[in-house]
């Protein structure tokens, strides 16, 4: 194996306790993992959308292994009557709720932002 100095961030939280649950199922599979900002929200709760939310690092050479135990264990998006997101581009059920937190108000104000998702199959991002 070489260097592990090279990190990649395999998903951002808004809630430490949810990155948590993910860096145990990951550590119990081998994966090191790194909670990057963790004591940055635990002390101040509420900054986490003006940070990005707790991130989720691990080693660049884990990064397939781990994102494939993620894909598995991960709750995807699903509508008010419990159906899931479809994507409309691929069809595939695999979106998540996206945040375009490159808006400074919407990091400021989530809850401001339009309901959007993104396909995990294909990227495309689609409103809610």
């Amino acid at each position: 194996m070489g260097n592990k100095t090279t990190y990649h961030m395999l998903d951002a939280f808004d809630y430490v306790t949810d990155a948590e649950l993910l860096k145990a199922k990951l550590e119990s599979e081998g994966i090191p993992v790194f909670l990057k900002d963790a004591n940055i929200l635990q002390a101040d709760p509420f900054i986490a959308s003006a940070i990005g939310g707790v991130k989720v690092m691990v080693f660049q050479e884990d990064r397939e292994k781990a994102e494939e135990i993620y894909n598995a264990i991960r709750a995807y998006a699903r509508r008010g009557d419990g159906s899931p997101v479809v994507c409309p581009n691929c069809k595939a059920a695999r979106s998540i709720r996206y945040s375009d937190r490159r808006n400074f108000w919407n990091r400021l104000f989530p809850f401001l932002e339009p309901m959007k998702y993104r396909c995990l199959n294909c990227n495309m991002i689609t409103r809610g």
